[in-house]
């Protein structure tokens, strides 16, 4: 089936300081005319179910004039089976007072089109690496995937398609046993049900001590999967 993913125009995210002037989860949500919206590792995301590719293309074209209009460039993935979209400001998914705007006319222009959002198709997947004290792997990741680095413990796909990568300490230390787990990045009005599902499919919560935040799953094979709801209402407590 056909798909198409890209970030209009050529412009590169803003950076923008991550102080009072940036827009917490929080603040997004209470902003109003939102509702369609989560947020997400790496930004402010919803997405419209479509019946076709064609009407897709439809409203990719709305939001490419909303865009233009607003001087406000987002990640659009685009399906036979519905339009994602994700805005941004700063790094790391920092959003602004620009984000609410984007994200209302976006949702003005849904609701024109008659386009039902689906919160439960929203998520962002990041790879968190840890690596031994002193040891440096995030080149050779880097290297691997093709990704940049990003500030001091991040590597990310230039074109922002694919999962993020994290690297952290080992603890405890133990020098070549270097390790990993995913982190799921998922709507907070999705993230329990997301967990009881992978506990029905043979996983088993291994840590809840930070829910709602986020809670830690093992497969069968003990492979870790954090599920990460705290994104989608943050407001300055990291």
């Amino acid at each position: 089936m056909g798909s198409l993913s890209f970030r209009a125009g050529c412009h590169l995210p803003k950076r923008i300081q991550v102080s009072e002037s940036r827009t917490t989860a929080r603040m997004f949500h209470d902003a109003g005319g939102v509702e369609d919206w989560r947020v997400l590792y790496w930004g402010a995301c919803a997405h419209y179910r479509t019946g076709s590719f064609a009407e897709g293309a439809q409203f990719v074209a709305a939001i490419a004039e909303v865009a233009e209009a607003a001087g406000q460039f987002p990640d659009i993935d685009l399906r036979p089976e519905g339009v994602t979209i994700r805005t941004f400001t700063g790094d790391f998914g920092a959003l602004s007072e620009a984000d609410v705007e984007f994200a209302r006319r976006v949702s003005v222009v849904a609701h024109q089109l008659r386009l039902e959002p689906d919160p439960s198709q929203l998520l962002a997947v990041g790879i968190a690496i840890a690596q031994d004290a002193g040891a440096d792997v995030r080149p050779f990741f880097a290297a691997a995937f093709g990704y940049s680095p990003l500030e001091a413990t991040d590597a990310v796909d230039p074109i922002r398609r694919n999962p993020h990568l994290m690297f952290h300490p080992l603890d405890p230390p133990k020098a070549g046993r270097g390790r990993f787990h995913i982190d799921v990045s998922v709507p907070a009005d999705q993230a329990e049900a997301r967990v009881a599902a992978a506990v029905e499919a043979g996983g088993r919560i291994a840590d809840d001590s930070h829910a709602p935040h986020w809670w830690t799953l093992a497969s069968p094979e003990n492979h870790g999967v954090d599920i990460a709801a705290w994104p989608d209402f943050e407001n300055f407590e990291e």
